[in-house]
């Protein structure tokens, strides 16, 4: 098995059976919509003093934007709210770049398996969806977000 096949089976699998999908009231909450592929995303965000210390989503999406949620609850979960906005924007230099970021010491570890969204820019919005969702969660943003409106 080669490489990109691992990391459609681990795309897969999260679109599947997505980790952390549930709410979590009282929670920190924010909306996303991406009309382009009709996905539908809600994030929630539990902080204690500065730390993430429980996040989840609920929502309908297509298999990259529900396994980029599921990847994202996992990988910031016990981080710093600064450490989840630097993941954020390491992870959306990945997507959205036209070349390979450069090793920047942050390791983004299994969320690398996006990667390849970039050279298929109608579903870098899929894959970024909850990740904008998760910013406006931990930025305290009331209004929903859509895709059309971030990047």
């Amino acid at each position: 098995m080669d490489l990109r096949e691992l990391y459609q089976d681990l795309i897969l699998d999260h679109s599947r059976k997505p980790r952390n999908f549930r709410t979590l009231p009282s929670a920190r909450c924010a909306e996303g919509y991406n009309p382009l592929c009709g996905d539908r995303i809600k994030v929630f965000v539990n902080i204690e003093g500065n730390m993430v210390k429980d996040v989840c989503f609920q929502g309908a999406g297509c298999a990259i934007c529900t396994a980029s949620a599921s990847l994202m609850t996992d990988a910031i979960r016990d981080k710093t709210e600064e450490q989840a906005h630097e993941i954020f924007e390491s992870f959306h230099r990945l997507v959205t770049s036209e070349e390979p970021p450069k090793a920047e010491g942050i390791d983004l570890g299994k969320l690398s398996v996006f990667a390849g969204v970039r050279e298929y820019p109608i579903r870098i919005k899929c894959a970024t969806l909850a990740w904008h969702t998760l910013r406006a969660a931990l930025d305290k943003e009331t209004e929903a977000i859509t895709t059309e409106s971030t990047d």
